[in-house]
């Protein structure tokens, strides 16, 4: 696992250093909005999004310039729905990684306008020259993010999660909202370096199928933590789904199976990258990783 942590450290680095470049301190009215953005993007994290996109990309020898950039996209795309998932509206959460989410940090109307600010800045990333030289792999960068991002990925998902909220859903109705609102812009992630690689469809399927079964354990492992872990541990609420009653993995499977099933899906996942042999060492790592971390 020692290769997998270095890995980790060193995506994690690489985004730190682009999301500082592409988030420059500001002064005069936008100053407060530019800390607010700056505060959501480069508070920490585990950066698991941005190592699947530096890993796939890996696959295809694209140029790390063009994968830090896209690795850094798609964190400000997953920190722009963590302020607005806490917002009073929604989640109501106090705590984010530790520390006070941005609308306590701030205010409500400045972690709104934080969150607008990371998401159209993504686009204007991925969509820049400077990402790639070619201008059809940034259309397909653009449109992939966002079908990830939106009503049919993530923003569907965190839609149909609110509505949960009022209603029992059963294992396919949650299989299917984590695949909109978790899965998609992990789905995406894997993606991201064959689209920047120009890679050919059996490698892109494989990715896809890679995600699928990564998402879905991602997120049951995420029910786990939300049942047993602590708020020192997890650095957020814990409890807060079985308080509000809310149907999740654990609650219709019990927690022995929800682990059972996670670990099968990792295990699954892993599988999918066979046909890239050793050069996928680091996904198939990541693939374990997910369901034994503590975060």
């Amino acid at each position: 696992m020692r290769a997998f942590n270095e890995a980790l450290k060193d995506a994690a680095q690489a985004t730190e250093r682009m999301l500082d470049l592409l988030l420059p301190r500001a002064e005069g009215p936008e100053a407060r909005l530019m800390e607010a953005m700056r505060y959501a993007a480069l508070n920490g994290g585990k950066r698991l999004r941005p190592l699947l996109v530096i890993a796939s990309s890996e696959l295809f020898s694209v140029s790390p310039v063009g994968a830090h950039r896209v690795a850094a996209a798609i964190e400000m795309v997953h920190c722009y729905s963590l302020v607005h998932d806490d917002l009073p509206c929604m989640d109501d959460d106090d705590l984010r990684r530790g520390l006070p989410t941005v609308h306590r940090k701030y205010d409500e109307a400045t972690a709104v306008l934080a969150g607008d600010g990371l998401l159209t800045l993504a686009f204007e990333v991925v969509g820049a020259r400077e990402t790639h030289g070619d201008p059809e792999v940034r259309a397909e960068l653009v449109v992939a993010l966002g079908q990830a991002a939106g009503a049919r990925g993530m923003v569907g998902g965190q839609a149909i999660d609110l509505a949960a909220e009022h209603q029992q859903l059963d294992i396919g109705q949650i299989t299917r909202l984590q695949q909109l609102k978790t899965g998609a812009l992990i789905a995406f992630s894997c993606e991201a370096g064959a689209i920047l690689g120009k890679a050919a469809a059996t490698p892109r399927h494989a990715l896809r199928a890679y995600a699928h079964d990564l998402g879905l354990a991602f997120q049951i492992v995420d029910d786990i933590l939300d049942a047993e872990g602590t708020v020192e541990s997890v650095g957020k609420a814990v409890g807060k789904d079985a308080a509000a009653g809310k149907a999740t993995f654990v609650s219709l499977l019990g927690l022995e199976k929800a682990k059972l099933q996670a670990r099968m899906l990792a295990d699954q996942a892993a599988k999918h990258l066979d046909i890239f042999d050793g050069k996928a060492d680091v996904l198939r790592q990541l693939a374990h990783y997910v369901v034994t971390r503590r975060s």
